[in-house]
C-alpha cells in the first residue's frame, strides 16, 4: 500500500478529495497540511501548521501528492500573497516531497493557465504548471477546472456572480467552460492517481465534467 500527502484538505475540493482517499485501498496513510484540525480518522496523520512551516513537512515520505491549493486576489489581499498560495507554496512543496521520494504529483491549476498570459492570474497558475514539470516527478496531472461549483466557508463575490450566471444559461455554454462541482474534481484526481500512468497529464475542465 501507499501512503499520499494532501494540500489544502480543507478546501472546496479538498475537503471532496480526503474522504476518498482515506476509503481507497491504494493508501495505508494520508497525510493532510492544514492551518485547523480535521476530523479524526485511523489513516489520518494531521500536520496542522502553515504551507510556509517547510519544516513541518520536510521529513514526510509518501508516494502521491494532490495540491489542492488555491485563493484569489481578493482574499489573499494582495497580488504578492496569491503568488505564495498559488505558486510558492506548491513549488516548495513539490520539491521536498520529491526530494524524499514522491513520485507521483497531482495538481489543481485552472482553465487557461498559461506562464505566457497578460492576465497575472493565468500567469501564475502556468508559471506552476512549468515549475513542476520541471520538479523530476515520474507522474503528473495537471487539472484545469473552470469555475467551481460547491459551498465556501469565504465569501467570494465575483465566483457567487458567475454562479448565478452559469445556472441562468448554462445550457448555451460549451461544456468547456460550464461550472464544474469540486466533487468531479476530487473524483477525477483519485481516479488517475489509481492509474499510476508515467508522464505529464493536462486534464481539462470538459472531461473533468464526467467524473
Amino acid at each position: 500500500m501507499k501512503t499520499a500527502f494532501v494540500a489544502g484538505a480543507s478546501g472546496l475540493i479538498g475537503s471532496q478529495l480526503l474522504p476518498l482517499l482515506l476509503s481507497a485501498d491504494r493508501y495505508s496513510k494520508v497525510y493532510a497540511i492544514t492551518r485547523k484540525p480535521l476530523p479524526e480518522h485511523t489513516r489520518l496523520i494531521q500536520l496542522t501548521a502553515d504551507m510556509a512551516d517547510v519544516a513541518s513537512y520536510a521529513d514526510v515520505r509518501v508516494d502521491d501528492v494532490f495540491c489542492c491549493l488555491g485563493t484569489t486576489i481578493a482574499v489573499a489581499g494582495s497580488k504578492e500573497n496569491f503568488r505564495k498560495v498559488d505558486f510558492v507554496f506548491p513549488t516548495v512543496m513539490a520539491k521536498s516531497l520529491r526530494d524524499n521520494g514522491a513520485s507521483q504529483y497531482m495538481l489543481v491549476s485552472a482553465l487557461g493557465a498559461d506562464k505566457s498570459s497578460s492576465i497575472f492570474y493565468n500567469r501564475v497558475k502556468g508559471e506552476v504548471e512549468d515549475a513542476i514539470s520541471q520538479a523530476g516527478y515520474r507522474s503528473l496531472h495537471i487539472f484545469r477546472p473552470s469555475l467551481l461549483l460547491g459551498h465556501r466557508e469565504e465569501k467570494r463575490t465575483g465566483e457567487d456572480a458567475a454562479k448565478v450566471f452559469y445556472k441562468i444559461f448554462g445550457l448555451l455554454i460549451p461544456k468547456k467552460y460550464k461550472g464544474i462541482d469540486a466533487g468531479s474534481v476530487a473524483r477525477a484526481m483519485l481516479h488517475y492517481a489509481l492509474q499510476d500512468k508515467s508522464g505529464k497529464h493536462i486534464h481539462e475542465s470538459g472531461e473533468l465534467q464526467a467524473f
